[in-house]
């Protein structure tokens, strides 16, 4: 049992890297679109463009399933709820709670 709960946890720390990854693509996303930051700072550029492309593999396919909602994306919300409850889950079938 000590090595489901080795992969929960290495499971769990991905996760929270995806979520850290995902409100710094929000934060750097609100920054360009209230130019408090220039979108042609180049870094911040590449940031955001290479959080982007990792992940917008995960995003398309919430996108495709929601209804659109017009200028507000609520896919990476989505997917950290979804990324939370199935930690959840996974902690309790491992029974590291």
């Amino acid at each position: 049992m000590p090595a489901v709960a080795v992969l929960v946890d290495i499971l769990v720390m991905i996760t929270n890297v995806l979520v850290m990854l995902i409100i710094v693509q929000f934060v750097i996303g609100l920054l360009f679109a209230f130019n408090v930051v220039s979108p042609s700072n180049e870094f911040l550029r590449q940031v955001y463009d290479s959080i982007n492309r990792l992940l917008e593999p995960v995003l398309r396919p919430i996108r495709n399933i929601m209804p659109a909602t017009g200028a507000i994306d609520f896919s990476p919300l989505v997917l950290i709820i979804g990324l939370q409850v199935l930690i959840r889950v996974l902690m309790g079938v491992a029974g590291a709670y």
